[in-house]
């Protein structure tokens, strides 16, 4: 077989496109043949080796509309190249993507990857709708990370036949003892609260600033990320006094980014919104033994990534009381702070590795290709 990745865009941003890269470096190095066609953030059309098996095939973007690509090289390049494939991994939400694959005439096998649904843009979602549901309809086989999100989808419920769940798993994140200790050394007698994201409103940082209030002071707060309400936040910050208990890191290099992992006591999810469909960012941390503590948004399937009462604990969205109280009651408790740290890296292990990633799409690409 010989497969292409398709959707979103280069270099990496978020957790989408990270997938899909994953997935094109997995399958090559396991000989597969597997590329990927996405748009370029900037530059023009080129196509970039990576190994004997995988090619970026980058395509030249005219502007960024409603968070989405317009590259119309992208249709010109997928009608050229689209017979050379024996299936197309189409990553979802994509427009451009979707206008591309439904322009090529490509009459091969179709994987659909729903990450989640179009929340925000609901006037562009008026406009894609239809293409959206042809999508839908065309695929042969539909993959979602996670079954809560699967089943909840309003957009899933006619073709449960076609469903398969294909959890994201990551290589392990492996901190160095000196770059975790130089962090805590920053910070001393305190435990340590991680989060991480774009600096958004559905993220919900405003709601871990607030459980800020009510967390001991030996507690400090460490908010990694960049985005347009930091000045917001900043404000929220200084209004309540919590200048000594919590800090707005920016962004933080990629070097440094493992240490503040290893460095802290354990990680917080805030999101509030659906649009945060599974959270990367909580495997990151269960796969170097960090309790986590998040929200059940629902129809959303973060709180099954995090299994309540083993790899850390789930509480309602907005509600900054209880995520201090649950960190406390994490981090407060030795004999429980280790079950959980336990539980985290176990659950990571047995469910969220890249390895299994690989191993389980190319189970559902087998049975695809011995369809008729």
């Amino acid at each position: 077989m010989k497969i292409l990745q398709l959707g979103k865009f280069f270099p990496i941003r978020g957790g989408v496109e990270k997938v899909a890269y994953d997935l094109m470096t997995g399958l090559s190095e396991l000989g597969v043949q597997c590329d990927m066609m996405c748009a370029f953030a900037k530059g023009g059309t080129k196509v970039i080796s990576l190994n004997e098996n995988a090619n970026l095939i980058g395509c030249r973007t005219l502007v960024k509309v409603a968070a989405t690509m317009i590259s119309p090289a992208m249709i010109l390049q997928l009608r050229k190249r689209c017979r050379e494939y024996d299936v197309i991994h189409v990553h979802h939400p994509d427009p451009m993507a979707c206008l591309a694959l439904y322009l090529s005439g490509y009459k091969g096998k179709v994987v659909l990857h729903w990450h989640s649904d179009i929340e925000k843009q609901k006037n562009l979602l008026r406009l894609y709708k239809p293409f959206q549901d042809w999508l839908v309809k065309r695929a042969n086989v539909i993959v979602g990370t996670t079954p809560a999100y699967l089943s909840a989808s309003p957009f899933l419920t006619t073709v449960q036949d076609k469903l398969y769940c294909l959890p994201i798993g990551v290589e392990p994140v492996l901190p160095s003892v000196e770059g975790a200790a130089r962090i805590r050394a920053a910070y001393p007698g305190k435990k340590i609260v991680f989060s991480l994201g774009r600096l958004v409103a559905y993220k919900g940082f405003r709601y871990l600033i607030e459980a800020a209030r009510y967390l001991c002071d030996d507690w400090v707060v460490l908010i990694g990320g960049e985005g347009p309400l930091e000045g917001t936040l900043r404000k929220s910050i200084q209004a309540w006094g919590l200048e000594d208990k919590v800090k707005l890191l920016g962004r933080i290099p990629s070097e440094d980014l493992f240490a503040y992992y290893g460095a802290c006591t354990l990680f917080c999810l805030s999101s509030v919104q659906k649009t945060e469909a599974f959270g990367i960012v909580q495997i990151e941390a269960m796969s170097c033994g960090k309790p986590v503590v998040a929200t059940r948004i629902p129809g959303s399937g973060v709180s099954w990534v995090n299994e309540h009462g083993v790899s850390g604990l789930n509480v309602a969205p907005k509600n900054a009381k209880k995520l201090a109280e649950k960190i406390m009651e994490i981090g407060d408790d030795e004999t429980k702070y280790t079950a959980y740290c336990q539980g985290a890296e176990l659950r990571y292990s047995n469910m969220f590795t890249k390895e299994k990633m690989i191993h389980n799409i190319q189970e559902i690409y087998r049975k695809l290709w011995t369809r008729h």
